[in-house]
């Protein structure tokens, strides 16, 4: 495992995004800081990075990892349809903490959505994150980066201390804020309905679909 070096806590080289994209390119497993925690990418239609990546965090397969894009144009690889609550929600709070759960389409891995179906998808604020996913050119994963049931990593000391050498490359850009996860959401009904709570308070989303 290597450690992308850095001129500053929220810098990274274009060496390190090339050795990033390189391992992404190769089945690998990239580190990379978000506006909540580390996350582990990897290539969401690679299935064998896919496999890798739930044997690394020890995660059962009945649960879904979630995605990031730098796009929404993006989502036309991912999911069924756009629900017409979600298209409000994508333009007031994308880039954010904030993950939409859509239906996802049937060429897309089934581990990736859990075996459910349906895959939470967001647009991260963090530079970082969102340098990686441009450069990528495609959706990547976002998973927390710990063993299930741990505390997600703040810090890239954090990623190496609970994953060590099972991570192929960390974008290091220093201390993340931790605390809540992203908001997720999803839909029922056509009805917009909280699955986790996150930084992004439900009553804020309820009050955009809603105004009063």
């Amino acid at each position: 495992m290597e450690k992308g070096k850095q001129e500053s806590p929220v810098e990274i080289t274009e060496d390190d995004l090339r050795q990033a994209l390189e391992v992404l390119d190769g089945g690998g497993v990239v580190a990379f800081p978000t506006e909540t925690y580390y996350g582990l990418a990897v290539d969401p239609f690679n299935q064998a990075a896919l496999s890798r990546l739930f044997a690394l965090k020890r995660r059962a397969p009945d649960k879904p990892v979630l995605v990031l894009i730098s796009d929404p144009a993006q989502l036309a690889e991912l999911v069924v349809d756009i629900p017409p609550p979600f298209k409000l929600l994508m333009d007031r709070l994308w880039p954010g903490p904030l993950t939409l759960v859509f239906k996802g389409l049937p060429t897309i891995p089934d581990i990736l959505t859990g075996y459910s179906g349906t895959l939470g998808v967001r647009i991260s604020s963090h530079p970082i994150a969102m340098r990686l996913a441009a450069a990528a050119g495609r959706p990547i994963t976002a998973t927390s980066a710990n063993f299930s049931g741990r505390p997600a990593a703040v810090n890239a000391d954090g990623v190496i201390d609970q994953l060590g050498p099972d991570v192929d490359f960390i974008l290091d850009g220093g201390e993340t804020p931790g605390g809540n996860g992203s908001t997720i959401v999803g839909i029922d009904e056509e009805r917009v309905v909280l699955i986790r709570s996150g930084v992004i308070p439900f009553e804020n989303i309820l009050d955009l679909l809603d105004p009063r």
